[in-house]
Protein backbone atom coordinates (compact mmCIF):
# COMPACT_ATOMS: atom_id res chain seq x y z
CA UNK A 1 0.00 0.00 0.00
CA UNK A 2 1.63 3.63 -0.78
CA UNK A 3 1.09 6.31 1.04
CA UNK A 4 -0.32 9.47 -0.07
CA UNK A 5 -2.08 12.81 1.41
CA UNK A 6 -4.12 11.36 3.74
CA UNK A 7 -2.85 7.69 3.71
CA UNK A 8 -0.22 6.25 5.84
CA UNK A 9 1.68 3.39 4.97
CA UNK A 10 0.74 -0.09 7.15
CA UNK A 11 4.57 -1.52 6.97
CA UNK A 12 5.82 -2.27 10.24
CA UNK A 13 4.75 -0.39 13.54
CA UNK A 14 5.97 3.16 13.37
CA UNK A 15 8.89 3.36 15.75
CA UNK A 16 9.15 7.60 17.51
CA UNK A 17 12.82 9.28 18.09
CA UNK A 18 12.91 13.26 19.80
CA UNK A 19 13.79 16.18 17.50
CA UNK A 20 14.85 19.82 18.04
CA UNK A 21 13.55 22.72 17.97
CA UNK A 22 9.67 22.57 19.40
CA UNK A 23 8.58 24.57 22.45
CA UNK A 24 7.26 21.34 23.93
CA UNK A 25 10.39 19.76 22.58
CA UNK A 26 10.41 17.16 25.28
CA UNK A 27 6.54 16.02 24.95
CA UNK A 28 6.10 16.68 21.23
CA UNK A 29 9.32 15.76 19.23
CA UNK A 30 8.70 11.98 19.38
CA UNK A 31 4.99 12.89 17.91
CA UNK A 32 6.35 14.46 15.37
CA UNK A 33 7.49 11.71 14.02
CA UNK A 34 3.41 10.93 12.80
CA UNK A 35 3.84 13.90 10.61
CA UNK A 36 6.12 12.88 8.68
CA UNK A 37 4.67 9.92 8.02
CA UNK A 38 1.04 11.84 7.27
CA UNK A 39 -0.38 11.71 10.08
CA UNK A 40 -0.89 15.79 10.36
CA UNK A 41 -0.94 15.84 6.35
CA UNK A 42 -3.37 17.97 4.42
CA UNK A 43 -3.23 20.70 6.74
CA UNK A 44 -2.41 22.93 3.88
CA UNK A 45 -5.30 22.86 1.55
CA UNK A 46 -6.32 24.67 -1.60
CA UNK A 47 -10.08 26.06 -1.52
CA UNK A 48 -12.53 23.06 -0.99
CA UNK A 49 -15.99 23.38 -2.50
CA UNK A 50 -18.73 24.93 -0.28
CA UNK A 51 -21.60 23.55 1.07
CA UNK A 52 -23.40 19.76 1.50
CA UNK A 53 -23.24 17.07 4.04
CA UNK A 54 -21.20 14.83 5.32
CA UNK A 55 -22.62 11.70 6.44
CA UNK A 56 -19.89 10.51 9.31
CA UNK A 57 -20.25 6.85 10.77
CA UNK A 58 -19.39 6.63 14.10
CA UNK A 59 -19.04 3.15 16.14
CA UNK A 60 -22.32 3.76 18.11
CA UNK A 61 -24.33 6.26 19.87
CA UNK A 62 -22.98 8.83 22.75
CA UNK A 63 -24.53 8.48 25.64
CA UNK A 64 -24.87 11.85 26.16
CA UNK A 65 -23.76 14.79 24.28
CA UNK A 66 -22.66 16.85 27.69
CA UNK A 67 -18.15 16.88 26.77
CA UNK A 68 -17.42 17.34 30.57
CA UNK A 69 -19.39 15.03 32.08
CA UNK A 70 -17.79 11.94 29.40
CA UNK A 71 -14.43 11.14 28.79
CA UNK A 72 -15.82 8.76 26.12
CA UNK A 73 -13.46 9.77 22.57
CA UNK A 74 -17.04 9.47 21.20
CA UNK A 75 -18.60 12.64 22.64
CA UNK A 76 -15.21 14.37 22.27
CA UNK A 77 -14.94 13.93 18.69
CA UNK A 78 -18.47 15.28 17.89
CA UNK A 79 -18.53 18.52 20.34
CA UNK A 80 -15.20 20.03 19.55
CA UNK A 81 -16.57 21.24 16.39
CA UNK A 82 -19.56 22.97 18.84
CA UNK A 83 -17.54 23.87 22.04
CA UNK A 84 -13.61 24.83 21.71
CA UNK A 85 -10.77 25.27 25.15
CA UNK A 86 -8.73 28.09 25.30
CA UNK A 87 -6.12 25.90 23.95
CA UNK A 88 -5.43 22.95 21.56
CA UNK A 89 -2.98 20.97 20.14
CA UNK A 90 -1.06 21.84 17.25
CA UNK A 91 0.36 19.50 14.40
CA UNK A 92 3.63 18.69 16.43
CA UNK A 93 1.47 18.07 19.24
CA UNK A 94 2.48 21.72 20.83
CA UNK A 95 -0.29 23.57 22.85
CA UNK A 96 -1.38 25.82 20.79
CA UNK A 97 -3.84 29.12 21.63
CA UNK A 98 -7.62 28.51 20.71
CA UNK A 99 -9.84 30.45 22.31
CA UNK A 100 -7.07 32.33 24.41
CA UNK A 101 -5.00 35.05 22.62
CA UNK A 102 -1.65 33.61 23.14
CA UNK A 103 0.01 31.63 25.60
CA UNK A 104 -0.14 32.63 29.19
CA UNK A 105 1.53 35.03 31.12
CA UNK A 106 3.11 32.71 33.75
CA UNK A 107 4.52 34.21 37.37
CA UNK A 108 8.21 33.40 37.93
CA UNK A 109 7.26 30.62 40.77
CA UNK A 110 4.93 28.86 38.00
CA UNK A 111 1.80 29.71 40.49
CA UNK A 112 0.16 32.71 38.77
CA UNK A 113 -1.38 31.92 35.07
CA UNK A 114 -2.70 34.71 33.50
CA UNK A 115 -5.10 34.17 29.96
CA UNK A 116 -6.40 37.01 27.99
CA UNK A 117 -9.49 35.62 25.70
CA UNK A 118 -9.34 36.76 22.03
CA UNK A 119 -11.99 40.18 21.24
CA UNK A 120 -15.01 39.47 19.25
CA UNK A 121 -15.38 35.51 19.67
CA UNK A 122 -18.83 35.27 19.18
CA UNK A 123 -20.81 32.73 20.50
CA UNK A 124 -23.83 30.51 19.07
CA UNK A 125 -26.73 32.83 20.74
CA UNK A 126 -25.23 35.59 18.56
CA UNK A 127 -23.04 37.38 21.94
CA UNK A 128 -19.48 37.92 22.68
CA UNK A 129 -17.13 35.78 24.73
CA UNK A 130 -16.00 37.11 27.93
CA UNK A 131 -14.27 36.15 30.89
CA UNK A 132 -17.01 35.32 33.03
CA UNK A 133 -18.06 32.43 30.34
CA UNK A 134 -14.41 31.10 31.05
CA UNK A 135 -14.48 31.49 34.11
CA UNK A 136 -18.13 29.34 34.86
CA UNK A 137 -17.14 26.99 32.47
CA UNK A 138 -13.86 26.31 33.76
CA UNK A 139 -15.26 25.87 37.51
CA UNK A 140 -17.75 23.60 35.99
CA UNK A 141 -15.09 21.19 34.09
CA UNK A 142 -13.54 21.02 37.67
CA UNK A 143 -16.79 19.52 39.27
CA UNK A 144 -17.64 17.52 36.88
CA UNK A 145 -14.88 15.94 34.60
CA UNK A 146 -12.21 13.70 36.00
CA UNK A 147 -10.06 15.41 34.71
CA UNK A 148 -11.12 18.66 35.75
CA UNK A 149 -11.44 17.58 39.40
CA UNK A 150 -7.78 16.53 39.18
CA UNK A 151 -6.80 19.79 37.84
CA UNK A 152 -9.31 21.89 40.48
CA UNK A 153 -7.20 19.68 43.74
CA UNK A 154 -4.29 22.32 42.27
CA UNK A 155 -5.84 25.44 41.67
CA UNK A 156 -5.97 28.03 44.48
CA UNK A 157 -8.26 30.48 42.72
CA UNK A 158 -10.02 31.39 39.44
CA UNK A 159 -10.90 34.39 38.35
CA UNK A 160 -12.36 37.21 35.66
CA UNK A 161 -10.19 40.23 35.21
CA UNK A 162 -11.93 42.16 33.39
CA UNK A 163 -14.21 41.62 30.29
CA UNK A 164 -11.24 39.08 28.57
CA UNK A 165 -8.93 38.67 31.21
CA UNK A 166 -8.46 35.22 33.61
CA UNK A 167 -6.28 34.52 36.29
CA UNK A 168 -6.22 31.14 37.52
CA UNK A 169 -3.17 30.45 40.78
CA UNK A 170 -1.92 27.30 41.59
CA UNK A 171 -1.18 25.71 44.75
CA UNK A 172 1.75 24.37 43.75
CA UNK A 173 3.57 23.92 40.07
CA UNK A 174 1.69 21.74 38.12
CA UNK A 175 2.97 20.99 34.80
CA UNK A 176 0.09 19.08 32.90
CA UNK A 177 -2.12 22.51 33.13
CA UNK A 178 -2.20 23.43 29.46
CA UNK A 179 -2.33 19.52 27.67
CA UNK A 180 -5.25 18.80 30.41
CA UNK A 181 -7.07 22.11 29.17
CA UNK A 182 -6.39 21.05 25.53
CA UNK A 183 -7.77 17.59 25.59
CA UNK A 184 -11.02 16.91 23.70
CA UNK A 185 -11.61 14.21 25.48
CA UNK A 186 -13.56 15.08 29.17
CA UNK A 187 -12.93 18.94 27.15
CA UNK A 188 -12.60 21.85 29.14
CA UNK A 189 -14.78 23.30 26.71
CA UNK A 190 -15.82 26.77 27.25
CA UNK A 191 -19.64 27.59 27.40
CA UNK A 192 -22.19 30.38 27.40
CA UNK A 193 -22.46 30.51 31.22
CA UNK A 194 -26.26 30.84 30.81
CA UNK A 195 -26.24 27.34 29.29
CA UNK A 196 -24.23 25.95 32.73
CA UNK A 197 -26.17 24.07 35.29
CA UNK A 198 -25.47 20.93 36.22
CA UNK A 199 -26.85 19.45 33.06
CA UNK A 200 -26.58 21.43 30.11
CA UNK A 201 -30.07 23.40 29.35
CA UNK A 202 -28.79 24.54 25.33
CA UNK A 203 -25.21 23.64 23.55
CA UNK A 204 -24.05 26.66 23.37
CA UNK A 205 -20.28 26.99 22.43
CA UNK A 206 -18.17 29.10 19.76
CA UNK A 207 -17.01 26.30 17.64
CA UNK A 208 -17.80 26.75 13.86
CA UNK A 209 -20.26 24.42 13.49
CA UNK A 210 -23.78 24.82 16.62
CA UNK A 211 -26.02 22.27 17.57
CA UNK A 212 -29.30 21.45 15.78
CA UNK A 213 -30.71 18.16 16.49
CA UNK A 214 -29.90 14.74 17.60
CA UNK A 215 -32.15 11.32 17.38
CA UNK A 216 -30.37 8.70 19.51
CA UNK A 217 -29.45 6.01 17.67
CA UNK A 218 -30.66 7.50 14.78
CA UNK A 219 -28.04 11.01 13.81
CA UNK A 220 -26.46 13.98 15.87
CA UNK A 221 -26.40 16.93 13.40
CA UNK A 222 -24.34 19.79 13.54
CA UNK A 223 -24.51 22.85 11.30
CA UNK A 224 -22.24 25.88 9.54
CA UNK A 225 -22.15 28.41 12.70
CA UNK A 226 -21.99 31.63 9.95
CA UNK A 227 -20.53 34.07 12.71
CA UNK A 228 -17.49 31.80 13.52
CA UNK A 229 -14.56 33.72 14.84
CA UNK A 230 -11.83 31.96 13.50
CA UNK A 231 -8.04 32.48 14.20
CA UNK A 232 -5.57 34.02 11.57
CA UNK A 233 -2.61 31.10 11.67
CA UNK A 234 -3.19 28.24 9.02
CA UNK A 235 -4.33 25.25 10.46
CA UNK A 236 -2.13 23.08 11.79
CA UNK A 237 -3.34 19.81 13.79
CA UNK A 238 -6.58 21.08 15.95
CA UNK A 239 -4.91 24.34 15.64
CA UNK A 240 -5.13 27.19 13.43
CA UNK A 241 -7.98 28.68 11.09
CA UNK A 242 -11.30 26.18 11.57
CA UNK A 243 -13.34 26.64 8.63
CA UNK A 244 -17.06 25.20 7.93
CA UNK A 245 -17.12 24.52 4.68
CA UNK A 246 -19.69 21.73 4.84
CA UNK A 247 -23.35 22.56 5.06
CA UNK A 248 -23.84 19.98 7.41
CA UNK A 249 -22.62 17.42 9.63
CA UNK A 250 -24.23 14.17 10.41
CA UNK A 251 -22.99 12.15 12.95
CA UNK A 252 -24.55 8.57 12.69
CA UNK A 253 -23.74 5.70 15.07
CA UNK A 254 -23.24 2.46 13.17
CA UNK A 255 -22.61 -0.42 16.17
CA UNK A 256 -21.47 -3.12 13.64
CA UNK A 257 -17.93 -2.81 12.04
CA UNK A 258 -18.77 -4.83 9.17
CA UNK A 259 -21.81 -2.27 8.16
CA UNK A 260 -19.16 0.44 8.70
CA UNK A 261 -16.74 -0.96 5.67
CA UNK A 262 -20.22 -2.27 4.00
CA UNK A 263 -20.95 1.86 3.99
CA UNK A 264 -17.99 2.49 3.59
CA UNK A 265 -17.34 0.75 0.43
CA UNK A 266 -21.23 1.72 -0.89
CA UNK A 267 -20.70 5.49 -0.83
CA UNK A 268 -23.40 5.72 1.57
CA UNK A 269 -20.60 7.05 3.88
CA UNK A 270 -18.12 9.83 3.55
CA UNK A 271 -16.16 8.45 6.56
CA UNK A 272 -16.27 5.35 8.67
CA UNK A 273 -14.50 5.40 12.13
CA UNK A 274 -12.47 2.88 13.54
CA UNK A 275 -12.73 -0.29 11.09
CA UNK A 276 -11.53 -4.08 11.79
CA UNK A 277 -7.77 -4.10 10.37
CA UNK A 278 -8.91 -7.29 8.86
CA UNK A 279 -10.69 -4.94 6.44
CA UNK A 280 -7.67 -3.07 5.01
CA UNK A 281 -7.78 -5.66 2.13
CA UNK A 282 -11.43 -4.72 1.26
CA UNK A 283 -10.96 -1.02 1.04
CA UNK A 284 -7.82 -0.96 -0.20
CA UNK A 285 -9.75 -2.91 -2.93
CA UNK A 286 -12.26 0.13 -3.12
CA UNK A 287 -9.75 2.76 -4.17
CA UNK A 288 -9.69 5.40 -6.02
CA UNK A 289 -13.42 5.74 -4.74
CA UNK A 290 -12.45 4.84 -0.97
CA UNK A 291 -9.20 5.79 0.86
CA UNK A 292 -7.88 4.24 3.61
CA UNK A 293 -6.76 5.92 6.47
CA UNK A 294 -3.93 3.78 8.97
CA UNK A 295 -3.13 6.50 11.69
CA UNK A 296 0.29 5.39 12.89
CA UNK A 297 0.48 4.67 17.07
CA UNK A 298 -3.26 5.43 17.38
CA UNK A 299 -3.21 4.71 20.69
CA UNK A 300 -3.18 1.39 23.11
CA UNK A 301 -6.15 -0.84 24.20
CA UNK A 302 -6.48 -1.34 28.52
CA UNK A 303 -8.35 -3.19 30.82
CA UNK A 304 -9.83 -0.95 33.94
CA UNK A 305 -10.11 -2.76 37.42
CA UNK A 306 -13.03 -2.18 40.12
CA UNK A 307 -10.72 -0.77 42.96
CA UNK A 308 -14.03 0.45 44.82
CA UNK A 309 -16.42 -2.73 45.00
CA UNK A 310 -16.47 -6.15 44.15
CA UNK A 311 -13.71 -9.21 44.11
CA UNK A 312 -11.03 -7.15 42.46
CA UNK A 313 -10.84 -4.53 45.41
CA UNK A 314 -8.16 -7.03 46.82
CA UNK A 315 -4.80 -5.39 45.19
CA UNK A 316 -3.55 -8.83 45.84
CA UNK A 317 -6.00 -10.53 43.90
CA UNK A 318 -5.39 -8.02 41.01
CA UNK A 319 -2.09 -8.89 40.63
CA UNK A 320 -3.00 -12.80 40.37
CA UNK A 321 -5.24 -11.90 37.53
CA UNK A 322 -2.50 -9.65 36.13
CA UNK A 323 -0.03 -13.22 35.61
CA UNK A 324 -2.84 -14.98 34.18
CA UNK A 325 -2.85 -12.15 31.74
CA UNK A 326 -1.06 -12.76 28.37
CA UNK A 327 -1.11 -9.43 26.68
CA UNK A 328 0.44 -10.72 23.80
CA UNK A 329 -2.22 -13.33 22.93
CA UNK A 330 -4.90 -10.23 23.77
CA UNK A 331 -3.36 -8.10 21.06
CA UNK A 332 -3.11 -11.09 18.04
CA UNK A 333 -7.02 -11.60 18.85
CA UNK A 334 -7.81 -8.10 18.71
CA UNK A 335 -5.60 -6.95 15.66
CA UNK A 336 -4.18 -10.24 13.91
CA UNK A 337 -1.99 -8.40 11.53
CA UNK A 338 1.42 -7.24 13.12
CA UNK A 339 1.63 -4.84 11.16
CA UNK A 340 -0.96 -3.39 13.37
CA UNK A 341 0.09 -3.70 16.97
CA UNK A 342 3.02 -3.89 19.02
CA UNK A 343 3.65 -6.32 22.13
CA UNK A 344 5.68 -4.26 24.79
CA UNK A 345 5.73 -3.33 28.41
CA UNK A 346 6.75 0.71 28.12
CA UNK A 347 3.99 2.91 28.13
CA UNK A 348 5.99 5.54 26.17
CA UNK A 349 7.84 4.46 22.99
CA UNK A 350 11.83 4.09 22.80
CA UNK A 351 13.51 7.09 21.96
CA UNK A 352 10.38 9.24 23.91
CA UNK A 353 11.24 11.31 27.05
CA UNK A 354 8.70 8.78 29.07
CA UNK A 355 9.84 6.22 28.43
CA UNK A 356 10.71 3.27 31.09
CA UNK A 357 11.41 -0.48 31.54
CA UNK A 358 9.86 -0.74 35.24
CA UNK A 359 7.36 -3.32 35.34
CA UNK A 360 8.14 -5.46 32.64
CA UNK A 361 9.20 -8.17 34.74
CA UNK A 362 5.13 -8.74 35.49
CA UNK A 363 3.74 -8.01 31.78
CA UNK A 364 2.59 -10.40 29.51
CA UNK A 365 3.39 -13.23 31.71
CA UNK A 366 0.29 -15.66 31.13
CA UNK A 367 1.16 -17.70 34.39
CA UNK A 368 -1.78 -19.86 34.91
CA UNK A 369 -0.22 -21.84 37.58
CA UNK A 370 1.40 -19.04 39.43
CA UNK A 371 -1.78 -16.71 38.88
CA UNK A 372 -3.91 -19.77 40.87
CA UNK A 373 -1.07 -19.90 43.93
CA UNK A 374 -1.26 -15.99 44.08
CA UNK A 375 -4.89 -16.16 44.39
CA UNK A 376 -5.35 -19.06 46.58
CA UNK A 377 -3.24 -16.55 48.88
CA UNK A 378 -5.65 -13.75 48.28
CA UNK A 379 -8.41 -15.31 49.35
CA UNK A 380 -9.83 -15.98 45.88
CA UNK A 381 -13.09 -18.32 46.80
CA UNK A 382 -14.59 -18.64 43.23
CA UNK A 383 -16.73 -15.23 42.66
CA UNK A 384 -16.80 -14.61 39.21
CA UNK A 385 -14.90 -11.75 37.77
CA UNK A 386 -17.33 -9.69 35.57
CA UNK A 387 -15.84 -8.53 32.40
CA UNK A 388 -17.50 -5.80 30.00
CA UNK A 389 -16.80 -5.30 26.60
CA UNK A 390 -18.41 -3.91 23.69
CA UNK A 391 -18.78 -5.80 19.66
CA UNK A 392 -18.72 -1.76 18.58
CA UNK A 393 -14.72 -1.90 19.04
CA UNK A 394 -14.30 -5.26 17.63
CA UNK A 395 -11.09 -5.54 19.27
CA UNK A 396 -12.43 -5.14 22.61
CA UNK A 397 -14.71 -8.33 22.02
CA UNK A 398 -11.92 -10.29 21.08
CA UNK A 399 -9.57 -9.38 23.68
CA UNK A 400 -12.10 -9.70 26.02
CA UNK A 401 -13.04 -13.33 25.15
CA UNK A 402 -9.13 -14.43 24.96
CA UNK A 403 -8.90 -12.44 28.91
CA UNK A 404 -11.98 -14.62 29.82
CA UNK A 405 -10.28 -17.87 28.59
CA UNK A 406 -6.79 -17.15 30.40
CA UNK A 407 -8.80 -16.22 33.50
CA UNK A 408 -10.30 -19.76 33.46
CA UNK A 409 -7.10 -21.79 32.87
CA UNK A 410 -5.92 -19.98 36.05
CA UNK A 411 -8.74 -21.42 37.96
CA UNK A 412 -10.82 -17.78 37.88
CA UNK A 413 -14.90 -17.92 37.24
CA UNK A 414 -15.75 -14.92 34.75
CA UNK A 415 -18.92 -13.96 33.72
CA UNK A 416 -18.48 -11.73 30.04
CA UNK A 417 -20.99 -9.35 29.73
CA UNK A 418 -21.09 -7.98 26.16
CA UNK A 419 -23.50 -4.61 25.69
CA UNK A 420 -23.31 -1.83 23.23
CA UNK A 421 -20.81 0.77 23.76
CA UNK A 422 -23.38 3.46 25.17
CA UNK A 423 -24.40 1.15 27.73
CA UNK A 424 -20.74 0.31 28.72
CA UNK A 425 -19.69 4.04 29.20
CA UNK A 426 -23.06 4.11 31.14
CA UNK A 427 -22.43 1.30 33.37
CA UNK A 428 -18.81 1.91 33.75
CA UNK A 429 -19.98 4.55 36.60
CA UNK A 430 -21.90 2.28 38.59
CA UNK A 431 -19.18 -0.24 40.67
CA UNK A 432 -22.02 -2.21 41.78
CA UNK A 433 -22.21 -3.18 38.03
CA UNK A 434 -18.86 -4.75 37.07
CA UNK A 435 -15.05 -6.24 38.11
CA UNK A 436 -12.95 -5.19 34.62
CA UNK A 437 -14.14 -3.71 31.36
CA UNK A 438 -12.45 -2.95 27.90
CA UNK A 439 -11.22 0.15 26.34
CA UNK A 440 -8.82 2.20 24.82
CA UNK A 441 -6.92 5.54 24.51
CA UNK A 442 -5.12 7.48 22.01
CA UNK A 443 -1.57 8.00 23.18
CA UNK A 444 -0.28 11.41 24.05
CA UNK A 445 2.84 13.25 24.59
CA UNK A 446 1.48 14.47 28.28
CA UNK A 447 1.45 11.05 30.45
CA UNK A 448 -1.41 12.95 32.48
CA UNK A 449 -3.64 13.24 29.32
CA UNK A 450 -4.36 9.73 29.54
CA UNK A 451 -5.64 7.10 30.98
CA UNK A 452 -8.24 8.77 32.99
CA UNK A 453 -8.01 6.46 36.01
CA UNK A 454 -4.67 8.72 36.28
CA UNK A 455 -6.71 11.37 37.41
CA UNK A 456 -9.30 11.46 40.00
CA UNK A 457 -12.80 9.82 40.65
CA UNK A 458 -12.39 8.41 37.04
CA UNK A 459 -14.83 4.50 36.29
CA UNK A 460 -11.80 2.09 38.26
CA UNK A 461 -11.60 4.51 41.13
CA UNK A 462 -8.06 4.28 42.09
CA UNK A 463 -7.15 5.85 44.89
CA UNK A 464 -4.03 5.34 47.18
CA UNK A 465 -0.85 7.00 49.24
CA UNK A 466 1.48 5.20 46.14
CA UNK A 467 -0.30 7.23 43.53
CA UNK A 468 -0.71 10.04 45.23
CA UNK A 469 2.95 10.64 46.10
CA UNK A 470 4.32 9.61 42.31
CA UNK A 471 1.73 11.95 40.88
CA UNK A 472 2.27 14.56 43.27
CA UNK A 473 6.51 14.15 42.56
CA UNK A 474 5.74 13.76 38.35
CA UNK A 475 3.41 16.85 38.14
CA UNK A 476 5.08 19.09 40.19
CA UNK A 477 8.34 18.86 38.34
CA UNK A 478 8.36 21.55 36.00
CA UNK A 479 11.98 20.33 34.54
CA UNK A 480 11.27 18.08 31.46
CA UNK A 481 13.96 16.33 31.71
CA UNK A 482 13.31 15.28 35.32
CA UNK A 483 9.87 14.93 35.23
CA UNK A 484 11.34 11.72 32.61
CA UNK A 485 12.87 10.05 35.16
CA UNK A 486 9.97 10.53 37.66
CA UNK A 487 7.25 8.83 35.02
CA UNK A 488 9.02 5.55 35.76
CA UNK A 489 8.35 5.59 39.71
CA UNK A 490 4.35 6.05 38.21
CA UNK A 491 4.57 3.25 35.44
CA UNK A 492 6.12 1.04 38.61
CA UNK A 493 2.72 2.14 40.87
CA UNK A 494 0.73 1.07 38.09
CA UNK A 495 2.47 -2.25 37.96
CA UNK A 496 2.12 -2.91 41.43
CA UNK A 497 -1.52 -1.47 42.14
CA UNK A 498 -3.00 -2.69 39.40
CA UNK A 499 -5.84 -0.25 38.43
CA UNK A 500 -5.47 -0.79 34.95
CA UNK A 501 -3.41 -3.38 32.72
CA UNK A 502 -2.42 -1.67 29.33
CA UNK A 503 -1.76 -4.27 26.67
CA UNK A 504 -0.11 -2.89 23.90
CA UNK A 505 -0.27 -0.16 21.27
CA UNK A 506 -1.96 -0.43 18.00
CA UNK A 507 -2.69 1.45 14.85
CA UNK A 508 -6.05 2.59 13.98
CA UNK A 509 -7.98 1.79 10.52
CA UNK A 510 -10.89 4.65 8.83
CA UNK A 511 -12.19 4.96 5.59
CA UNK A 512 -13.45 8.49 3.70
CA UNK A 513 -14.57 8.59 0.53
CA UNK A 514 -12.29 10.23 -1.82
CA UNK A 515 -14.79 12.77 -2.77
CA UNK A 516 -14.13 14.23 1.34
CA UNK A 517 -11.43 16.78 0.77
CA UNK A 518 -8.98 17.94 3.42
CA UNK A 519 -9.83 15.80 5.35
CA UNK A 520 -6.53 15.14 7.87
CA UNK A 521 -6.02 11.96 9.99
CA UNK A 522 -6.46 12.74 13.18
CA UNK A 523 -6.89 10.87 17.04
CA UNK A 524 -10.23 12.64 17.71
CA UNK A 525 -11.49 12.90 13.66
CA UNK A 526 -12.64 16.40 12.86
CA UNK A 527 -14.39 17.72 10.34
CA UNK A 528 -13.59 21.90 9.81
CA UNK A 529 -11.37 22.82 6.92
CA UNK A 530 -12.99 19.62 4.79
CA UNK A 531 -15.24 20.22 1.63
CA UNK A 532 -17.29 17.59 -0.53
CA UNK A 533 -16.11 17.46 -3.92
CA UNK A 534 -18.49 18.34 -6.58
Amino acid sequence: MQSSANTVATSGFLRLKPTRGSPWRPLAGAFAACVALGLWAGAAQAELPKGGAANLAMVGEPQGLDPMVSTADLVGTIMQHVYEPLYTFDANWNVAPMLAEGMPVVSKDGLSYSFTIRKGVKLHNGRDLNAEDVVASLQRWMELSPRGKSVGKEVESLSAKGPLGVELKLKNPYAPLLAQLALPSGMAAIMAKESIAPQLKDFIGTGPYKFKERRPDQFTVLTRFDGYSARKEAPSGYAGRREAVLDELRFVPVPNANTRVEGSLSGQFQYADLLPVEAIGRIEKGAPAVVPIVTKNFGFPYIVFNTKEGVLTSQPLRRAVQTAVGQGELMAAGFGDNRFFVVEPNFFPKGTPYYAATGSNVYNTRNPQAAKEAAAKAGYNGQPIRIMASRQYEFHYNMALVMSEQLKKAGFKTDLQVVDWATLVQRRNDPKLWDVYFTHSGLFPEPMLSPPQLGDDAPGWWDSAAKKSSLKAFNQETDSAKRGALWGTVQQTVYDEVPFIEVGKFNGLSARSAKLEGYTPAIWPFFWNTGLAK
